[in-house]
């Protein structure tokens, strides 16, 4: 008797196998994405370690953060920044166009960052020199959003598509800013891709454990059934 699979079953044979070797990538990157998922704080974001930032001009800004306008902002979700004074002064956080930053400290010294590094914390920064003092950050009417005070500060920005950046400073727009800050967001679509992902990797796996097993095995004979007629 031939035991030697048909051209069909191993066709599905060989599918099966594909299949399964997809979904054990596709279930393990749906179990990093779930990971991911429960590593949020209580308040559903995602926050780095609050780390200290001083310089001793009078602002302390992102480079130039490039939100592209093909993104929906379901996916990039909402910014937190919590920044307390580290030095007794209030202080000040605001997110704003680039161009609006860049022309509102032109003429002063401030430090731009340019590169951190996670761990250990280092953040490197590009000091840009300046001799007059800018106004006071809160009387500038171009901040998107914007929090300041002598306590921690906690500010929020659903992600819009164009150039901004991140600016902190003391309140009264004096030099010398010193604050611990962290940064973070809640990412709403780590949650959909988890699941996706498993549910999508679980139902090829099936599927293709069902090929190879209908591959291996042998086909079921029929009964020949003999009719006399007299």
């Amino acid at each position: 008797m031939n035991t030697n699979p048909t051209g069909g079953r191993l066709a599905a044979i060989i599918i099966g196998g594909v299949l399964a070797s997809i979904a054990v990538f596709t279930l393990a990157a749906g179990a990093g994405f779930a990971w991911l998922d429960h590593r949020k704080d209580a308040d559903g974001y995602y926050m780095t370690d609050s780390e200290r930032l001083s310089t001793s001009t009078y602002a302390l800004a992102t480079e130039n953060l490039d939100v592209d306008d093909d993104v929906p902002g379901d996916i990039t979700g909402t910014l937190r920044v919590d920044a307390r004074p580290a030095a007794g002064k209030p202080v000040f956080v605001g997110i704003a166009r680039s161009r609006d930053v860049e022309d509102y400290l032109a003429r002063s010294a401030h430090a731009t960052l340019t590169d951190i590094e996670v761990d250990p914390f280092v953040a490197d920064f590009h000091t840009r020199p300046g001799t007059q003092p800018p106004a006071k950050p809160a009387t500038q009417d171009f901040w998107v959003a914007r929090t300041q005070g002598s306590g921690q500060q906690r500010l929020e920005w659903d992600v819009e598509d164009g150039d901004w950046s991140v600016v902190v400073m003391n309140a009264d727009g004096s030099a010398a800013v010193d604050a611990d800050v962290a940064v973070g967001s809640d990412f709403p679509f780590i949650d959909t891709v988890a699941t996706v992902l498993l549910v999508g990797g679980g139902a090829a796996l099936i599927t293709g454990s069902v090929l190879m097993i209908g591959g291996f095995l042998p086909p079921r004979r029929r009964p020949l059934v003999s009719c006399l007629v007299n």
